[in-house]
């Protein structure tokens, strides 16, 4: 074997890793919806947005309060699973940690703003959409999010979208349009709220940011503790700015904080939140250096159809919407959408060797 063979069959196991991690997020990914959609359900988080309202707050205010404090334990529950994550891989992950902390410059600014669009935005926005209108809607709503990930990569990263890409993102496109289409205009009509459809669309963008900015962030530091800095940011953005905003508007937010954590059935909702969180965003930034982020978005957003499956054995939610016409765009929308990611990433791995404009031409020409 030759040492151009060596490094064909060398690219092929990284690229075959990078697929597999991919998958394990969108299997982790689905399971989240499942205990997100659950905790919604509890006495507690009714009788926080009571409470609210009784202040004299619009029903939507409550709302929003709850979203915060359910999005921001998910948080600190995800962080406590990477710690433990980290101590199992050894000292040097924290020795790693200790020095990417320092190359502030370098790459923890982008951990801050990837936190800043991952958790005030997109998980924020997805807990939203689960609290507003189900969980099934709100895991098929942010399907769309690898199309502005790809294109962010490929404007600023400057990574390579094929035609065979392009085509999958117009089809996620229209199964976008099914998803938000027929339910916006029912309810509108209907003197309904958008913010649950708002939460789906921060979701959406959010992700699709925030994976474009990890990548850069990747290039300087490795994705077991990129995930970690990123995660501990959002802590910061919640624990430190957001919750006592809460406890200025007089929110007893610390109070029901402390009720969630102390019921034996929602701290273990609370922890498989943490842990099916975490494993799935461990492995979504290591997919990235692998297989470029429109790919790993690609395959990831294939958690939309693990998480409809979850969600139909573990609760018995199929789709969202009181209507039928609700329930057959959201489920056209699902399918046309994992059509657009499977025609997205079902390209020979050759083609996903070189995952930047200009790298790899030399080899090419080789092989010619």
């Amino acid at each position: 074997m030759d040492v151009n063979e060596k490094k064909l069959e060398a690219h092929k196991k990284r690229v075959k890793y990078g697929y597999l991690m991919a998958i394990f997020c969108a299997i982790f990914w689905g399971i989240w919806y499942v205990p997100g959609n659950f905790i919604w359900g509890f006495d507690v988080i009714t009788e926080f947005q009571d409470i609210i309202a009784g202040m004299g707050h619009d029903v939507n205010v409550g709302f929003l309060a709850a979203a915060v404090l359910i999005t921001a334990l998910n948080a600190a529950f995800v962080i406590f699973s990477y710690l433990i994550w980290n101590l199992v891989l050894g000292k040097a992950k924290f020795s790693e940690m200790k020095r990417s902390l320092k190359e502030l410059r370098a790459c923890t600014k982008y951990y801050f703003f990837g936190a800043l669009c991952g958790g005030p935005i997109a998980i924020l926005g997805s807990f939203i959409a689960m609290g507003y209108i189900g969980g099934a809607f709100a895991a098929v709503a942010a399907l769309a999010y690898p199309v502005i990930g790809t294109l962010l990569a490929r404007t600023w990263l400057g990574q390579k979208i094929s035609h065979r890409a392009l085509a999958g993102i117009l089809i996620i496109l229209v199964g976008s349009i099914s998803i938000y289409g027929i339910g916006m205009m029912e309810d509108l009509s209907k003197g309904g709220s958008m913010i649950g459809y708002i939460g789906g669309i921060m979701a959406l963008c959010g992700w699709g940011v925030e994976g474009a900015i990890a990548a850069k962030g990747l290039d300087v530091s490795e994705p077991d503790i990129a995930i970690t800095l990123r995660f501990a940011m959002e802590n910061i953005i919640w624990w430190v700015v957001a919750i006592p905003i809460l406890l200025l508007l007089s929110f007893p937010v610390l109070e029901y904080a402390w009720l969630m954590i102390s019921d034996p059935v929602i701290l273990l909702s609370l922890v498989m939140l943490g842990l099916t969180f975490g494993f799935c965003y461990v492995a979504w930034y290591k997919s990235f250096p692998l297989i470029g982020v429109g790919r790993g978005q690609g395959i990831g957003s294939l958690y939309g159809l693990c998480a409809v499956i979850f969600l139909i054995l573990f609760t018995g939610i199929a789709a969202a919407g009181e209507t039928l016409p609700k329930q057959l765009s959201l489920i056209l929308g699902a399918i046309l959408c994992t059509v657009g990611t499977i025609v997205m990433f079902t390209e020979k791995t050759e083609n996903v060797e070189c995952l930047r404009e200009g790298e790899g031409t030399e080899a090419g020409d080789e092989r010619q």
